[in-house]
């Protein structure tokens, strides 16, 4: 699924990290790489952007970058 699928609360793995050129390699300059365990905080009250939890730093994404992110749900 996408990281702008889950809903808050939800914890998952990273898999893939889509995308090419600069909008990729700042994703993966924050820590958000193939095999992190990222946390979905809470959404924006107009659902942009997200905050998440990469490796204990909060970090907000629009939903269009994390929607260049795929992720394996965790079960809680």
């Amino acid at each position: 699924m996408l990281l702008s699928e889950m809903k808050e609360g939800e914890k998952g793995v990273i898999i893939r990290v889509a995308g090419n050129g600069a909008l990729r390699r700042r994703i993966l300059e924050m820590g958000i790489t193939k095999g992190t365990t990222i946390y979905v905080e809470k959404y924006a009250p107009l659902k942009d952007p997200v905050e998440l939890i990469v490796k204990g730093f909060h970090i907000s994404l629009r939903v269009e970058e994390a929607a260049q992110i795929t992720v394996e749900k965790s079960r809680q």
